[in-house]
């Protein structure tokens, strides 16, 4: 099976006027293409560090970061935003869309970044937007939407450039939990058609969707388990 993320050995440190924060200590991992993996842990235990690292909007002080084959060691910025751009997918907790553009816009922003033909971006957008459920709101304003709408529409934006990885920090954390387990069943959905997933979440009802759990501790790996399928979220719309 294809491996889309090895870390080996990351540290990351954070330098302070008074004191060194040693946010990862030594974490290394593999995510196979496929995987819907969920990293949990307490607050302050370096599971959004690690995310950011992933997805190439940190760098490590240490340790090697490879994502689709591709070493990410001495990029420039630039050479991380074009990977990022063409190889991960990335949904906030504050969902992070554009209030001036309107949902077919914020959707389209990663393939214009890429330069692709208009056409083609009308297509995509529409079929990400329809596996969302959002296509008929294709022309409304993110302020105009619910908290679990927005959500939607930022999973469809992370999946319209088809990613090799797509990352999830906290997708429930804005959200009730009527919102939050139809943004859960959406993601499983995902999975099951071929989606490579990483999810950071505090919620340990919703670590139960993922196929793996990666839990971590003062910046370490602790415990790594497999979730059975049969515990996946029963009756979510």
């Amino acid at each position: 099976m294809k491996n889309v993320v090895t870390m080996n050995n990351i540290h990351k440190r954070y330098d302070g006027q008074q004191i060194e924060t040693h946010a990862l200590q030594g974490v290394s991992l593999q995510i196979n293409q496929g995987e819907f993996v969920a990293i949990t842990g307490p607050s302050g235990c370096g599971k959004s560090t690690l995310l950011s690292i992933m997805g190439l909007m940190d760098t490590a002080t240490e340790g090697d970061y490879q994502i689709a084959d591709i070493n990410t060691e001495g990029l420039k910025v630039d050479q991380r935003t074009h990977i990022r751009n063409q190889h991960i997918g990335y949904v906030f907790q504050s969902f992070n869309l554009i209030d001036s553009l309107s949902v077919f816009e914020n959707v389209a922003l990663p393939l214009e970044h890429r330069g692709v033909k208009k056409a083609e971006i009308k297509q995509s957008v529409e079929e990400v937007l329809s596996q969302v459920d959002m296509l008929q709101r294709q022309h409304y304003k993110p302020n105009q939407l619910s908290g679990g709408q927005q959500q939607r529409i930022a999973i469809a934006r992370a999946l319209v450039g088809k990613p090799d990885l797509i990352l999830v920090d906290e997708p429930t954390g804005n959200l009730d939990s009527k919102n939050g387990d139809q943004v859960m069943s959406l993601l499983e959905t995902l999975n099951k058609n071929g989606s490579t997933i990483v999810m950071v979440t505090h919620d340990s009802r919703y670590s139960q969707c993922a196929s793996r759990q990666i839990q971590l501790l003062d910046g370490q790996i602790v415990t790594e388990s497999i979730n059975d399928s049969n515990e996946k979220l029963q009756g979510v719309a």
